[in-house]
């Protein structure tokens, strides 16, 4: 985490390529996607629409 807050990127294309690492290291941390989303309320099922 610190070294990523401490990076002085060369270039555009070294800060896209830390940035997709970073996104696919969420991706596979799902504990941190479910925390976002119950930290704000939502969650990724929707309920099922009742007939009116």
């Amino acid at each position: 985490r610190a070294t990523r807050a401490n990076t002085a990127f060369t270039d555009p294309d070294h800060l896209i390529r830390r940035l997709r690492h970073a996104l696919r290291q969420i991706q596979y941390r799902s504990d941190i996607i479910d925390g976002c989303l119950t930290g704000t309320g939502l969650t990724l099922t929707t309920p099922r629409l009742q007939p009116q």
